[in-house]
């Protein structure tokens, strides 16, 4: 009987052992079938085929504001200024890209009247890059036009952009886009950058016409492309070893815009044809960051009027504007930042409108640069009517950005 039970505890054996060998590939399988994480700019989660990558990304900006305007009492404001989620990935494969960004701030999203959309959409676009010097995109993102509205809003050293860039940028739009990309840490670089697009802005249905929008951009680099994409956020914070220069230009021709500022703005009465125009220079090294921009918009007839009530108009808002801005930052990451704008209104239009004139200056705090910051700004704002006129109004900010 020995041997019996000492074949039959064998048997039972090599039953136990192979029991285990199919849990642990089952188990293999069950590992092989879950998604592979990734942490950087955001969290990544891959699909284990390598078919399908998904990168989520948030950005907030909270901010208290104190303001001072003449015949006006003065008054705070706290707000949420953004609050923005970002997707982005490939689909099939890492050639074919896609990016999605929401806004969930009141700010952003703006006011909602009856029969408008409601406007969470700032990016839904598919790219398809075939190399490393080609993107080919179809859908709704920025337009290639200055440099300072092309950055983010979180890539910026003061707690806003510009007052040319609040009234001359030609923003986001849907349509197509193709780049031309050539860049080099070492040696001469450059971009061009093309779209066709609707010429009315985001989420834009109100309204359908057989106007678009064409514009361009050629970027120079004449010492080598910048570190980590530096041409994309404001400041130098990769600290440029060597100084790097960038030097843009560019132009749109919207033909028959609806709108007043292009892009954005309120609902023309009649459509214009709008030109804007764009130069941009930037200069980067060792800390200090030199950057100034012009931007100009005109068009023909600019004030247009209600067919039913001739004394209701509106008007594009043509002109022209100078940026300039400099900043250094110090090794413990605290930064001073000053910067100056000049607005001049097309002279049709400065009965309605007044020429501007701005200063700021600001210390930033980097925590862990753009992503984690605080800012402090004072900017003081000259207007002059077309009476001659003149009112000064001034703001005191505090701003806090987290994201990830």
């Amino acid at each position: 009987m020995r041997p019996f039970f000492s074949i039959l505890l064998f048997l039972v054996s090599i039953f136990a052992f192979s029991q285990k060998l199919d849990s642990l590939k089952n188990n293999d399988i069950r590992l092989a079938a879950l998604p592979y994480y990734s942490y950087g700019k955001g969290l990544g989660v891959t699909s284990p085929d390598s078919l399908f990558q998904l990168n989520i990304r948030f950005r907030m900006q909270n901010r208290v504001t104190y303001i001072s305007e003449e015949d006006k009492d003065n008054r705070y404001e706290a707000q949420i200024r953004r609050l923005r989620l970002r997707l982005d990935g490939y689909v099939w494969h890492p050639q074919f890209l896609y990016v999605i960004q929401l806004s969930f701030a009141p700010g952003d999203v703006g006011t909602v009247h009856d029969g408008d959309n409601v406007n969470i959409i700032r990016d839904a676009v598919f790219i398809y890059r075939p190399d490393k010097h080609w993107n080919f995109m179809f859908g709704q993102t920025k337009l290639p036009g200055n440099r300072q509205r092309v950055n983010s809003s979180g890539a910026l050293q003061l707690t806003d952009r510009t007052i040319n860039n609040a009234k001359f940028t030609i923003d986001r739009d849907f349509g197509f886009q193709a780049y031309y990309l050539n860049e080099d840490l070492n040696t001469f670089s450059y971009n061009i950058k093309t779209a066709v697009s609707t010429g009315e802005g985001r989420n834009w249905t109100k309204t359908s016409d057989d106007g678009v929008a064409l514009t361009g951009k050629v970027e120079l680099m004449p010492l080598g492309a910048f570190k980590r994409n530096g041409i994309y956020f404001e400041g130098d914070v990769a600290r440029e070893k060597k100084p790097k220069l960038m030097i843009s230009g560019a132009y749109q021709q919207n033909n028959r815009a609806v709108r007043t500022n292009g892009q954005l703005g309120d609902v023309l009465y009649s459509p214009r044809t709008l030109r804007s125009y764009f130069v941009d220079a930037m200069l980067k090294y060792n800390g200090w960051s030199l950057m100034s921009a012009y931007m100009q918009r005109e068009a023909k007839d600019l004030v247009t009027y209600n067919p039913d009530d001739v004394t209701d108009f509106n008007y594009v808002y043509a002109g022209k504007g100078m940026d300039y801005q400099l900043s250094y930052i110090f090794k413990n990451d605290f930064e001073l930042i000053g910067r100056f704008s000049n607005q001049y209104v097309d002279k049709e239009i400065k009965p309605y409108t007044p020429d501007l004139k701005q200063y700021s200056i600001g210390v930033t705090k980097y925590l862990r640069e753009h992503a984690f910051k605080m800012q402090a700004e004072l900017t003081f704002d000259e207007k002059e009517y077309y009476t001659g006129d003149t009112k000064n109004n001034w703001y005191l900010r505090l701003q806090l950005e987290i994201g990830i």
